[in-house]
């Protein structure tokens, strides 16, 4: 199901990907880049995830990611993972790997506003991340064996990218280098305030938010509650309270409960749950895209904050 314009995809399975643990102030260059794509409108995020997974479930466990595990010893086979997972999921896949954490929420939109198969941010005359692929170039993507990874790939589609020059430097900054993250650290941190929207829907009691519309677009998915729960680090007890509360509330159906069978029976939306989903999904799109316009014109533009 194609839940959005565009998805985010953070690789962090490689061997570099023990750099998700890596501070920069006071949070995680991971948790840096979640909530960068956050701040952008991006849903899903996907996280790439390798022999640092318990630590890095345990850190983003309550900030709505999925996480998909990936014994891959090269990042493109992990790239591929991630990118068939999400190829009918969305429009576009916002790709960065975890060590390229200080790029700006702005670069981002702006890279959104930009129409393009490839869409690369410049800065100074050289190419950074995160890259904006269309699902229309996974295929492409994902049969490349050739060296170099996905730059290698990208490099056999260069009439067909595009370059976005933007003024952000933090889209050359390498994790590896702790000088460099310090630098971008003051910038980066007023680039990325912003007001914090959280939509939940409630009576007398909250019954719907963030964290079960994820779960929701991971059953439309799989159509098994046990691996949703596992791609969102969500107990299977915990997950059906949240699905029976959401049903008592509206007052119909969201899921259908299909046991037995070969493979154990399956958990699947109903028409009517699929349609909520949707729904949900526009709506916190468009309140999240006037609170950050009236932020700007309100604060920001005015130099109050």
């Amino acid at each position: 199901m194609q839940i959005s314009q565009a998805a985010g995809l953070i690789e962090a399975a490689s061997p570099s990907g023990a750099l998700s643990q890596r501070q920069a102030g006071s949070i995680t260059i991971l948790k840096r880049i979640v909530l960068t794509f956050q701040q952008a409108g991006i849903f899903p995020i996907v996280v790439l995830t390798g022999e640092e997974e318990e630590m890095v479930r345990y850190q983003l466990s309550d900030y709505g990611v999925i996480f998909l595990h990936s014994e891959a010893k090269e990042p493109m086979d992990a790239v591929r993972t991630g990118l068939t997972y999400l190829a009918d999921k969305c429009g576009r896949v916002a790709y960065t790997p975890v060590t390229a954490p200080m790029f700006v929420p702005e670069t981002l939109l702006r890279l959104r506003e930009t129409p393009g198969e490839i869409v690369t941010p410049v800065y100074q005359g050289r190419g950074g991340h995160p890259v904006l692929l269309s699902t229309a170039v996974i295929p492409e993507i994902c049969a490349w064996r050739g060296e170099n990874g996905l730059r290698g790939a990208l490099r056999t589609m260069e009439e067909r990218r595009v370059r976005v020059n933007v003024e952000d430097e933090g889209i050359l900054t390498n994790a590896h280098d702790q000088d460099q993250l310090d630098a971008q650290l003051s910038r980066h941190n007023r680039a990325i305030l912003h007001p914090y929207i959280q939509i939940r829907f409630e009576r007398e009691n909250p019954f719907f938010n963030d964290r079960l519309k994820l779960l929701l677009f991971l059953l439309s998915d799989t159509e098994n509650l046990r691996r949703a729960c596992d791609q969102m680090a969500l107990s299977v007890s915990k997950a059906w309270n949240m699905i029976n509360h959401l049903e008592v509330e509206l007052g119909y159906p969201v899921v259908e409960r299909r046991r037995g069978g070969k493979n154990g029976g399956r958990t699947v939306l109903t028409a009517e749950g699929r349609d909520f989903l949707l729904a949900a999904q526009r709506y916190e799109e468009a309140v999240i895209q006037f609170a950050q316009q009236r932020f700007r014109s309100d604060f920001l533009e005015r130099g109050m904050i």
